[in-house]
């Protein structure tokens, strides 16, 4: 299970509103469960894969991108509204989900997690035995 929580998201839209962006957002997510593994989606556009950063520690994934400015140095800058700096997302995670089986890939600006659940916590069926298959005690 993943569990969702983004403590500055409430801030961070309330200072938007009263002094314009203060600092990159958060990336934008969706996840969704599709059979015995989480999918989560990333919206990073104009990243450079080399500058994502991925790490679990305690079933807390920690992601971390940045986007620098496309303007070379000792340009005149215009107009700057694409967000640049550094991006980052924590999800916490549950036990159920394999944290050591984690698979990433990027493509055209989304980054897409597969997270899958874990052996022991996939639904199985027990085999119940019949009665006479037991030896009763003192025979």
């Amino acid at each position: 299970m993943l569990m969702r929580t983004d403590p500055f998201r409430d801030l961070d839209r309330l200072a938007q509103q009263v002094f314009g962006s203060t600092r990159p957002s958060a990336m934008a997510m969706d996840a969704y469960r599709s059979g015995d593994e989480f999918v989560v989606h990333f919206d990073l556009p104009g990243i450079d894969p080399e500058s994502i950063e991925l790490d679990v520690e305690r079933n807390v994934l920690n992601v971390r991108a940045e986007r620098t400015s496309p303007a070379p140095e000792g340009s005149e800058l215009l107009v700057a509204e694409r967000p640049t700096g550094t991006f980052t997302r924590q999800l916490f995670l549950g036990d159920t989900l394999d944290t050591e089986r984690i698979e990433a890939a990027y493509d055209a600006g989304v980054l897409t997690l597969r997270i899958p659940v874990a052996e022991q916590a996939k639904p199985r069926r027990i085999q119940i035995t019949g009665g006479d298959s037991r030896k009763q005690l003192g025979s």
